[in-house]
């Protein structure tokens, strides 16, 4: 089973809604940590309201006490405090795989994530975690390191792991023309291209292709075999997004997932471009 520890999107895009879609399409059991409530649609986040972080802790308590979490991934903390308690738990009740998706900004631009927080997930919770995705923006403010283009990504990828966390994955989304990835795992920096897909702005690409990533994880994969088999469910759900909302397009989780070991080889992963 896998976990999300997240803020809730009532547009069911992104956050936990997104999270445990992505679960549930590839047949694992999905639990749920909420960390903050948002108002927001496919144009903007309206307002947050924070959830208190000792009932953060309460919830994880809850579930890790009761439920065996084989793979977790974070998302929205919104403040400092969630952060240490969410990591101080973690600590004391490691999982086998922890994807730390961290969600810093909105797809409109809006900072979800206080500045304080960012130090505070960058000390405690990256040296927890299996995987680290953030995108341009994101590994960016992690790194303190400009990243506007495929050399900075590489750049933000080793600083990363360098922070502590076993492998960084990078998402170039945001890059002008064709979307380049860059995962630096094993001692190894890899390039992951592929086309831009659907005329929109996607809402929730992120969340998605991390839960998925943790998805995998649970399910017993390799960290490679899952990131392959999650960047082709992300694109396959970007290609068919549903035409609803007036901004960024929601995926259309309801894709099918690969099935069975002989569709996500490792050599799905492109082979080193460099050294980390």
């Amino acid at each position: 089973m896998a976990l999300t520890i997240a803020g809730s999107d009532p547009g069911g895009a992104a956050g936990l809604q997104a999270d445990l879609k992505t679960f549930h399409a590839f047949g694992v059991y999905g639990a749920s940590v909420v960390t903050a409530l948002t108002a927001q649609d496919t144009t903007a986040v309206h307002a947050i309201l924070h959830v208190d972080p000792r009932f953060v802790g309460a919830q994880l308590d809850a579930v890790l006490a009761d439920l065996p979490v084989a793979a977790a991934k974070t998302g929205m903390f919104g403040r400092a405090a969630t952060v240490e308690v969410v990591s101080a738990r973690l600590a004391a009740h490691p999982v086998a795989h922890l994807v730390v998706d961290p969600v810093l900004f909105a797809t409109a631009g809006q900072t979800l994530t206080e500045p304080a927080a960012v130090d505070v997930l960058r000390r405690t919770l990256l040296p927890l975690a299996t995987l680290v995705t953030p995108n341009l923006a994101e590994a960016a403010a992690l790194t303190g390191r400009p990243v506007h283009d495929v050399a900075g990504m590489r750049d933000a990828a080793r600083a990363l792991v360098d922070l502590g966390v076993r492998a960084a994955l990078v998402t170039g989304g945001h890059l002008p023309g064709a979307p380049v990835d860059v995962l630096c795992a094993d001692g190894a920096l890899h390039e992951l291209g592929g086309p831009r897909v659907g005329e929109r702005p996607a809402h929730g690409a992120g969340c998605t292709l991390s839960a998925a990533i943790t998805a995998g994880l649970a399910m017993g994969f390799t960290l490679a075999d899952a990131v392959a088999r999650a960047q082709r469910y992300v694109h396959r759900a970007l290609a068919s997004a549903p035409p609803i909302g007036r901004g960024s397009a929601p995926l259309n989780h309801l894709v099918t997932p690969e099935r069975g070991n002989d569709e996500c080889t490792p050599h799905r992963i492109a082979p080193p471009s460099a050294r980390c």
